[in-house]
């Protein structure tokens, strides 16, 4: 067992080291409500069957129907998970009927998942949160 005396801190021996890149940086920072609605579609990024159903849309609109036999989800499932991405503007519908055809909502989603998917493609993850204790 570690004592108190092996455990070493990190700490800021001044309060500022760069206030002026701290200032910079503070000034672009986006508002409270603009982090959180952001984190809100990390986080249903984060879900491997909503992310599964993004990357079936880049290649263009489809119904929920073959998204739903892309993703391997029932139909019931899809229709809830697109409820989710649309609710965050993540996806669009246009409706045909009783049809509804799917879409990524704009430029900055598709490339989002892009992004996301070409970073995982060219790294190898470690992922500590999945290794035997």
């Amino acid at each position: 067992m570690k004592s108190s005396a092996d455990v070493q801190v990190d700490a800021c021996s001044v309060r500022l080291v760069d206030p002026e890149r701290v200032a910079s940086v503070n000034a672009r920072m986006p508002g409270a409500d603009d982090i959180v609605d952001t984190a809100d579609v990390f986080g249903l990024l984060g879900d491997p069957r909503r992310l599964k159903l993004l990357v079936a849309l880049l290649d263009g609109e489809l119904c929920v129907c073959d998204l739903a036999a892309v993703t391997g989800l029932s139909e019931s499932a899809t229709s809830h998970a697109l409820r989710l991405l649309r609710a965050h503007r993540v996806v669009a519908v246009r409706r045909d009927g009783r049809m509804a055809y799917y879409r990524l909502d704009d430029a900055h989603v598709r490339m989002l998942v892009d992004l996301a998917v070409a970073h995982t493609e060219h790294t190898d993850a470690i992922h500590p949160e999945r290794s035997e204790p």
